[in-house]
């Protein structure tokens, strides 16, 4: 195994669910606002799930998105 190759996929793979995660969520929250269905000032429960394939590997990590 090359261990410098397989630190930097998993570093690749985050920043990409990192920055792709961020921008989805932002614009799901800009759209709430504009349909009404957010005031703004809520926090909202969030969920990520990190499954790694051929590893029976789960991850659940929860916190709060706080618009406010």
């Amino acid at each position: 195994m090359n261990d410098e190759a397989f630190q930097q996929s998993i570093r690749k793979l985050l920043k990409t669910v990192g920055v792709t995660t961020q921008q989805e969520i932002e614009k799901a929250v800009q759209r709430a606002l504009a349909e009404g269905h957010l005031e703004g000032n809520e926090r909202l429960p969030a969920r990520v799930t990190v499954e790694v394939d051929g590893l029976s590997l789960a991850l659940d990590f929860d916190g709060d998105i706080t618009l406010e």
